[in-house]
């Protein structure tokens, strides 16, 4: 068997595998660890977590698709404090490298929560979750416009300055998204996280009413997969330098090399864990047996393989 280097970087964050957890589908890695060890993927991408306490969505909270599942949480958590003094230290027990997601409804509370993490050592990079309504413009999501996009990336990077590298999670439902990309790495963002779920709606034909007690939901798995990867690949070829967290979809190692070869240097599993809460590391052993199979030799080298026009003698 060839060697391989299957370690990727997210900016200045090193991790030992490009496969991670998905935001708000393990929460803080309680209960995937049930099934395996957390320190044996690539890291732990926490539930987005507010500055206080939420107690979410009215249920029914979820409902099955074709291809997918819809949610409609509404960020259910603890809130900061007792993330920083619960969560935290299991996970630094595991010895699970963190990435911390943050969510926020204003500027400002983007800031708190970033100062608050500022300090507290175990965490390896920040998400920041912009694909939030945003209640001081009537509900728009920060994601979908690039000057409030950037004011919440530019508020949390003054406030942490370049301790940790910063994260943008970023929504599909916009007309131009490598404008949304732009505009947080110009603000400050090391990396970008695509995608988000994409907005959707379930009627209940028994009742003749929306299905979801929040009405619209998050879709998610194999269904949103080609969006995920057709906005990896047209924000990989405008920002090329730019490292991206693939997600959306992903339920085998051919869908993570999927995500790499467009141009994601990692990849979030979600979804597939609720139907196989060993989903991670099965994808995370596939995708290293396929790219010795395709004889690389470095995770690296897959990385936006599929913008290269020379002719290749890869597999």
């Amino acid at each position: 068997m060839s060697a391989l280097d299957f370690s990727t970087t997210l900016a200045n964050a090193w991790f030992p595998s490009p496969v991670f957890t998905a935001s708000g589908c393990a929460s803080s890695g309680r209960e995937l660890a049930q099934f395996f060890d957390l320190h044996s993927i690539g890291g732990v991408v926490t539930k987005s977590v507010m500055t206080k306490a939420r107690y979410g969505r009215p249920t029914p909270r979820m409902a099955e698709t074709p291809s997918g599942m819809l949610n409609s949480i509404g960020l259910q958590g603890p809130g900061i404090d007792a993330f920083i003094a619960k969560d935290i230290p299991y996970l630094i027990e595991q010895k699970a490298r963190i990435i911390v997601s943050i969510a926020g409804e204003t500027v400002e509370e983007y800031s708190t929560l970033a100062r608050k993490l500022r300090g507290v050592s175990g965490i390896s990079a920040i998400e920041v979750n912009i694909s939030c309504p945003n209640v001081e413009n009537r509900g728009l999501v920060f994601a979908c416009d690039p000057d409030a996009s950037r004011r919440v990336i530019d508020g949390v990077r003054r406030t942490i300055g370049g301790e940790l590298p910063i994260i943008a999670k970023l929504s599909p439902d916009v007309t131009d998204l490598v404008a949304i990309a732009r505009s947080v790495v110009d603000a400050g963002a090391d990396a970008v996280a695509l995608i988000n779920t994409v907005l959707g709606m379930v009627i209940n034909l028994d009742t003749m009413r929306p299905h979801l007690g929040g009405k619209t939901g998050g879709l998610s798995g194999p269904a949103i997969r080609p969006i995920a990867v057709r906005a990896i690949y047209q924000v990989h070829a405008a920002l090329p330098n730019v490292p991206i967290l693939g997600m959306g979809g992903v339920a085998s190692g051919r869908d993570a090399l999927e995500m790499i070869a467009a141009g994601a240097s990692g990849v979030s599993v979600g979804t597939a864990s609720f139907g196989n809460p060993n989903a991670i590391p099965t994808i995370q052993g596939e995708l290293r047996d396929l790219l010795i199979a395709k004889g690389f030799t470095s995770l690296r080298d897959a990385i936006g393989f599929a913008h290269r026009t020379e002719p290749s003698d890869v597999e």
